[in-house]
This record gives C-alpha cells, sequence and structure tokens, in this order.
C-alpha cells in the first residue's frame, strides 16, 4: 500500500524514471465541458493514457444519480487498457482543480487496487516543475487488474441522512448550491438536513491540496476528527472524492456518497433543507 495518496511532481518524475515506474491516468473533466480529451491530446504526461470520466468512471445517469458506479466489468476494461496491474502502483491526474483524479484514485480503491495516488496539483504542478508533456499516445501492455468491489466505505441515501444525523456529513458544493440560492445542475435546489458545508475550493487549490494546518483547521471547525462517522458528497460524487482524498491525507476516514445530491433528488419524499446552516 502506498504511503499516502498524493504524490509530487518531481517524486512522480522520480518513479516514472526507475524500475516498477506507475501507471498514468490522465482523467482531465470538468463540470461544464465533461471529459477533456482534447486537452489531453494538445499534451499530456509521458505514458499517460487517458480515462474518460462519463464513460469509464461512472455508469450511466438515472436513478443513482449523473454519475453513479461503473459496473465493474466497465471499469475492469478501462483500466486494464490503460496498463493498470494488481501488483504496480497507479497515479492519476487531471486539470488541476478537483476533476476526474480523486474519483479514479477512489474507485482504483473501491474496486480492490492497493496502491493508487493522485498527483497532489495535477497537470500544472507538472509543468510548474519544468517537466515534459508529450503528445504522443502511449501503447501499454494491457494489465490484469480485476474489479473487485468493497474496498471503501461508502453510503447511500440512508446512509447519507444517518450521518448528517449522528455523524459529520459534508456538501463541498459552492454555498450558493448548498443553500439552494441557485443550482445550475440539477433540478431541486438545496442540501441534506443536516450536511455541514465545506467548498471544495477551500479545500484544494491551483496548488493542490492546502496545507496540512489549514486542513486540520478546516476539519476541526465542522468537527471532523476522532471517533465521529464522517462521509461527503457533492452533486454527482465527482468533487466530493476530492475531499474523501484530502480527508485521507490528514488520516480521517471518511465515506463516500457516490449518487450524491443527483441521487437524493430523485425520490420527493426525501427532505430538502436551504439556508446557511444545516
Amino acid at each position: 500500500m502506498a504511503a499516502g495518496p498524493l504524490v509530487t511532481a518531481a517524486q512522480l518524475a522520480d518513479e516514472l524514471a526507475g524500475p516498477g515506474a506507475p501507471a498514468l491516468l490522465d482523467c482531465r473533466w470538468e463540470l461544464a465541458g465533461g471529459a477533456d480529451r482534447a486537452g489531453y491530446e494538445q499534451g499530456h504526461l509521458p505514458g499517460a493514457v487517458f480515462v474518460d470520466l462519463d464513460r469509464e468512471l461512472a455508469g450511466p445517469p438515472g436513478a443513482g444519480g449523473r454519475h453513479p458506479l461503473p459496473a465493474p466489468e466497465v471499469f475492469q476494461v478501462a483500466m486494464r487498457r490503460a496498463g493498470v496491474r494488481q501488483d504496480r502502483p497507479v497515479v492519476a491526474y487531471d486539470q488541476g482543480q478537483p476533476g476526474g483524479a480523486a474519483r479514479a484514485w477512489w474507485l482504483l480503491g473501491w474496486f480492490g487496487h492497493a496502491d493508487a495516488r493522485v498527483l497532489d496539483g495535477g497537470l500544472p504542478a507538472w509543468v510548474a516543475a519544468g517537466l515534459p508533456l508529450t503528445t504522443e499516445a502511449p501503447e501499454p501492455e494491457p494489465g490484469d487488474f480485476t474489479a473487485r468491489p468493497g474496498g471503501r466505505p461508502i453510503v447511500d441515501a440512508a446512509g447519507a441522512a444517518r450521518l448528517a444525523a449522528a455523524g459529520v456529513l459534508l456538501d463541498v458544493r459552492a454555498p450558493a448550491r448548498y443553500q439552494g440560492l441557485e443550482e445550475p445542475v440539477d433540478p431541486v435546489a438545496g442540501h441534506i438536513p443536516g450536511a455541514r458545508n465545506l467548498p471544495i475550493t477551500e479545500v484544494a487549490d491551483d496548488q493542490g491540496l492546502v496545507p496540512p494546518e489549514r486542513l486540520r483547521g478546516l476539519l476541526d471547525a465542522h468537527g471532523v476528527g476522532g471517533a465521529t462517522p464522517a462521509g461527503a458528497y457533492c452533486g454527482s460524487g465527482v468533487a466530493a472524492a476530492h475531499l474523501v482524498l484530502a480527508l485521507e491525507a490528514a488520516d480521517v476516514p471518511a465515506a463516500l456518497y457516490v449518487g450524491s445530491w443527483s441521487d437524493w433528488i430523485t425520490d420527493p419524499s426525501r427532505p430538502v433543507a436551504t439556508g446557511p446552516t444545516p
């Protein structure tokens, strides 16, 4: 198992130059534009394989939300195509803002891979370190990764409600969406009653995750730590995976509500809260 869920650009460059180099996944994705294959084709880390979040890191949208879990066989095919092996480390990266890298990292752990990490700061951190990009698409030897679900804690809607009542459920969306003032993506605005708002922009910036002392302060302010169970959700389970990544980096276990808000609102009987407080 990797010592932690993050790797710096310098550390990754050293690993790629040595024996046992990790498989690289380019997971660039944005809420507004979706998977950024065009960006990958314009330049990516040498050896990186593009992974499409909407098609390979999620199932079809529906009752489970906009980005439900992919079927194990779909994820397994995608990872084998990318050269992922059971005994080979994996590093995922994206455009530096919370995109698809944390989602890939989370799914690799959920499906049983023991050594997956995220490039802290993503592509911008690699470029800022003066490291090379390429437009050459690799053809890695097919991997042997076998997807076995159940490797990480998750909650469904009922579990999210219990967490909000008896633990700490963190909503990482922008305050206006949390408060129900606007909702540009989903048909209902608001938040899960009892959930606390910790926008992902307070946890990750253009340089990667915020410094540990700042992260610890944010978590303390929301009552996260100790024996209190914690979980995270967002609009569709993508940005929330980035918070789970940050929590793991801080040695705080947390469950992911994969369906998130887009799943919660599929049942009109579930309550919706608005305003700035839980």
